[in-house]
């Protein structure tokens, strides 16, 4: 238990006008941000949009230029708010020479924590480390590595878990692992995690924030973000017969139509244009029946590059 006290039912993590700058260059500028407890945060962006500067900030390991960060109004360098972070940093320092459960026991001396033996036991047991507990951590593979870097950083029971990078250089089959992993820490903390794989981001996060330049150039919930660029309306048109490409250019709107399969089409149109009745009405005039036909929304991936190649 913490020896003190913070508004659990209320907790957020408030970034107020956030810069960092390193000599004349901006790694942070301007950022304001806040996040609720219980949100699965993804924090996307190229490679020196800032991501990595934010979360070190966020867990006291840098200083900001500019600005203030606190959690429930208490400053980030106060130390009560160090035991209620979790924080698995993306190249995921260990130390190679001790063992799994010797390093576990050393993170909780660190935390000062009761009953530890009870708690590694636990983490152990939760972050699947029990077919590896007794060696050393230099011969694990880098997905245990990963689990026993999550294990350090929720064994004393955060309320905020922070994870940069979580998956980087895993296979697939790791990959997998540590998703569901996280996935389940999801349902009773509140996580911000960067990575670079934005599928991964969709399946897990439920809100998205997209860093480029040091800025904030999208904060919406994950289902959101394909109304953030004008991508027109995307229509997948499956038909019982063959039809010609160029029949699609008379209809109003039309910007592409492409073929996606047999009799399968992916067109595209403007938002302004009612290019489902007009497909209709082509199918009607050309005696082919529409087997289904549903809009389909922009990818994260189409999202991420509009915002961010600029």
């Amino acid at each position: 238990m913490h020896n003190f006290t913070l508004k659990i039912f209320d907790m957020a993590i408030k970034l107020q006008n956030i810069s960092k700058v390193y000599g004349k260059q901006y790694a942070l500028k301007n950022v304001s941000v806040t996040i609720n407890r219980g949100e699965v945060v993804g924090l996307l962006g190229p490679n020196g949009a800032g991501k990595s500067t934010l979360m070190k900030i966020l867990t006291g390991y840098l200083t900001a230029s500019e600005g203030n960060a606190s959690i429930d109004d208490l400053e980030i360098d106060n130390q009560k708010i160090k035991s209620i972070i979790g924080y698995l940093p993306e190249n995921n320092p260990l130390y190679l020479d001790m063992y799994v459960r010797e390093y576990l026991r050393f993170i909780a001396n660190l935390y000062k924590i009761k009953h530890a033996k009870e708690e590694i036991n636990r983490i152990v047991q939760w972050c699947g480390l029990i077919p590896e507990q007794n060696k050393k951590i230099g011969a694990l593979s880098k997905g245990y590595k990963q689990r026993l870097g999550l294990a350090q950083a929720l064994i004393h029971r955060p309320e905020i878990l922070i994870l940069d990078e979580p998956t980087s250089g895993l296979d697939p089959n790791q990959l997998v692992e540590i998703r569901k992993l996280i996935k389940e820490v999801g349902k009773e903390k509140t996580v911000l995690l960067s990575s670079h794989i934005l599928q991964e981001v969709e399946a897990i996060c439920n809100r998205v924030i997209i860093l480029n330049k040091g800025e904030i150039v999208a904060d919406e919930k994950t289902a959101d973000l394909s109304k953030l660029v004008n991508q027109g309306e995307q229509i997948e048109l499956e038909l019982d017969k063959s039809i010609a490409k160029e029949d699609f250019n008379h209809l109003n709107g039309i910007l592409k139509a492409q073929a996606i399969g047999e009799n399968k089409w992916l067109i595209h149109a403007t938002i302004e244009s009612d290019i489902r009745q007009q497909l209709f009405e082509l199918s009607v005039r050309k005696g082919i029946k529409i087997r289904a036909m549903q809009k389909v929304e922009s990818s994260l991936v189409q999202v991420f590059q509009e915002l961010t190649v600029r």
